[in-house]
């Protein structure tokens, strides 16, 4: 069988699951100060998306579904610079897919997915384009997204290490205007939180990958092996843990540059493979396997994670409750003839997007148990209740 056609399945497949559970998914309160909040360049793709697609939670992550696919297409093509065996490169891209932090950028809106795709063209054009070219896609980073400021910084290592004057002042200047465009993150008092990162990080490569991936960049750095990807994962590596001893570090701009170093993983490990004889090969395809099922078990955690309800004991303590409970909520409150409603701060800008506004009509009490009363409101999943609130109308003479 053509690998081609294996890959355009195995991409095809992973839209489709990804369509199917935003079906699942309610706008998060960071979703909805996105939407609604200060313009931005993904604000405005996911505006013209709701005007295209309608107000809905497709047309919402629409846009991240894209970079995603484009990203699988990015590494894929990637890859071939690294893996010489086509086969290995199919499995990357699975691996890729199943990541927990890839998954999650797929389908919750934020610059994580954005970022991830523009680092993979970057990559892509680097090696592909002219200077002209690269110079211009950096500079449009530099206007679209604070996130990229991570990217000059590793740039001008990378550009210190090729004698690259040019490229060096140019990384620079792109670096300064996006600190003042927007601003440092000094928040918080000094206070380590390395191991709070560190567990972070397994916890969206999963703790196998990340420790090899750790281990692959050092071990690069021994030997001198030092590419532009390296440059770009292994700096913004230790810029967070570096900053991780004062301060909490927001992963969500940094989790991408380690991602797109899986290219190097993959062919560390496919040469530690293929140099040994079949007799000292197996603790590497034991390694491989139980790496994968890691990965497989991850994301059927996330994709079923509504049965996780079944026994948890304080629902709000799920992690995906932030991204649930406001789209029934919105139905029943309209089903009840109820379009408009005052409720937290957080909910009101969820429920918008639903179609309920904010009004001092009715009020929206959220409780802890539930009260027998005729307006009382519950939402419930896989038969267990997660939601409950109470709805009092306010007569006003």
């Amino acid at each position: 069988m053509n690998l081609r056609y294996v890959f355009f399945f195995i991409l095809g497949l992973d839209a489709i699951s990804l369509l199917l559970k935003i079906d699942e998914l309610s706008i998060s309160h960071y979703e909805a100060a996105l939407l609604y909040g200060e313009l931005s360049f993904l604000q405005l793709l996911l505006k013209v998306s709701i005007i295209l697609f309608g107000q809905n939670d497709f047309a919402l992550r629409l846009p991240m579904l894209i970079f995603h696919t484009l990203s699988i297409l990015l590494v894929y093509k990637i890859s071939k610079n690294y893996l010489q065996i086509q086969r290995n490169r199919i499995w990357l891209t699975i691996i890729f897919i199943l990541l927990p932090g890839v998954m999650s950028s797929a389908i919750i809106v934020n610059d994580a997915g954005l970022i991830l795709f523009g680092l993979l063209l970057f990559v892509y054009i680097y090696e592909k384009s002219s200077n002209i070219t690269t110079y211009t896609l950096l500079l449009i980073y530099m206007l679209i997204s604070g996130g990229f400021a991570y990217l000059f910084i590793s740039l001008i290592v990378y550009s210190i290490y090729k004698k690259d004057r040019n490229f060096l002042l140019f990384n620079i200047t792109l670096l300064l205007v996006s600190l003042f465009l927007y601003g440092i993150d000094t928040h918080g008092t000094p206070k380590g939180h390395l191991l709070d990162s560190i567990a972070i990080y397994a916890a969206i490569f999963t703790p196998i990958v990340f420790v090899y991936l750790f281990y692959v960049l050092y071990r690069r750095y021994l030997t001198k092996e030092l590419d532009l990807i390296w440059f770009i994962s292994f700096s913004v590596l230790v810029l967070s843990l570096m900053l991780s001893f004062r301060q909490k570090v927001n992963l969500e701009y940094l989790a991408p540059y380690l991602l797109i170093a899986l290219p190097l993983v993959a062919q560390t490990f496919e040469h530690s493979y293929r140099v040994r004889l079949k007799g000292f090969r197996k603790k590497y395809k034991l390694t491989f396997i139980i790496s994968l099922l890691f990965l497989l078990v991850n994301s059927s955690v996330i994709f079923f994670n509504k049965y996780l309800y079944i026994i948890i004991d304080k629902p709000h303590k799920h992690f995906s409750h932030k991204l649930h409970i406001a789209k029934e909520l919105a139905s029943d409150l309209k089903s009840d003839g109820i379009s408009c409603i005052s409720s937290t701060e957080k909910m009101s800008d969820r429920l918008k997007f639903y179609g309920v506004t904010k009004c001092n009509k009715y009020i929206l009490h959220e409780n802890n148990k539930i009260y027998d009363q005729s307006n009382n409101v519950t939402i419930s999943y896989k038969d267990r209740l997660v939601y409950s609130a109470n709805v009092t109308k306010v007569n006003i003479n």
